[in-house]
């Protein structure tokens, strides 16, 4: 069966997760987005390749970091951009997601931004389009519940790429709640599939899904054994929301055990970089001594985001 978010062609109509995209589709998304990276260096305010076209973001989540980036990559590319607020929307009165997905598809939107607190919610948008006719609207992922948060993946995978060069030789650790992280999950599938030898995941068992082993990572329960001669130390913070019952002891706990100091990254190669997606808590993931150091390049991977975020929707838009 065709891949759903690729076209007769074999090219990007919607992206909804990482998993199952073949490497060649991921490489050249990070590709596309180099001369980006360089537009905004050389401040270069704004590219027509959208122009006239309408992105709607439809974040039905909190959000800075995602929600921002978008809506500056879609202006940089001199999209018209509608961000609606779900606050303020008929979703509060009780209008399904579908009924407010035709209405807005009915203002001539050309492509959705999703977030969505349920897993699955971009997938079905983009099957209802495909149902009603109007495959030309293109959905993006911007993170559906614990399922996926693709465009994060990719940026951090054009992150890995900008200061290592190649994924070939990588060891990669991701430490944290991977059980509830979207983030963790992307970050797997690209990793994997780009051909990294060596994914590990550091985190207790409570934090731990069944069978991750099963994605082709290696589990450790010891952050010292697990950063021990890592090239890329990712963190992932405590995802509190969406945790149901005792899964730890306290936050204070879970720093003195599992909290990225610099004394447990000196376990890690001397030239390994330390990635965190954001929000940061420090002092809970991360102690301010790192995420201030300089093997940190958690600012550049914003930077690297609104690039990355481009190029996604540049390659929708047939630009």
């Amino acid at each position: 069966m065709r891949n759903p978010q690729l076209n007769a062609h074999g090219e990007l109509n919607h992206l909804l997760t990482i998993e199952g995209l073949p490497r060649e589709v991921l490489t050249r998304i990070l590709d596309t987005a180099t001369p980006f990276t360089e537009v905004a260096e050389r401040e270069v305010k704004k590219v027509p390749l959208l122009r006239g076209k309408s992105v709607f973001n439809l974040f039905f989540e909190n959000s800075t970091r995602t929600r921002t980036t978008f809506e500056i990559a879609a202006k940089r590319l001199s999209a018209d951009v509608i961000n609606l607020n779900i606050n303020t929307s008929s979703a509060t009165k009780g209008e399904s997601l579908l009924d407010t997905v035709d209405n807005l598809a009915a203002m001539q939107a050309d492509m959705f931004v999703v977030r969505h607190a349920s897993s699955g919610a971009p997938h079905l948008i983009a099957q209802h389009l495909a149902a009603t006719g109007r495959e030309h609207i293109h959905v993006v992922n911007a993170g559906d519940g614990r399922h996926a948060h693709p465009t994060q993946g990719l940026l951090d995978m054009y992150t890995i790429r900008h200061y290592k060069q190649d994924f070939s030789n990588l060891t990669v650790a991701i430490v944290g709640d991977v059980l509830h992280s979207r983030v963790a999950r992307s970050q797997i599938h690209a990793l994997t599939t780009l051909g990294v030898p060596e994914v590990r995941v550091v985190a207790p068992k409570t934090l731990l899904p069944t069978g991750i082993e099963r994605l082709g990572v290696r589990v450790f329960h010891d952050i010292g054994a697990g950063l021990r001669g890592a090239d890329v130390v990712m963190t992932l913070r405590l995802q509190n929301e969406r945790m149901q019952g005792a899964l730890l002891p306290s936050t204070q706990e879970y720093f003195k055990s599992y909290g990225l100091t610099p004394e447990r990254l000196a376990r890690a190669k001397s030239d390994a970089i330390v990635m965190h997606p954001g929000p940061m808590n420090r002092g809970v993931e991360i102690d301010s001594a790192v995420a201030d150091g300089s093997q940190a390049v958690i600012l550049p991977q914003v930077t690297f985001g609104i690039a990355v975020r481009m190029a996604v929707m540049a390659m929708l838009g047939g630009a």
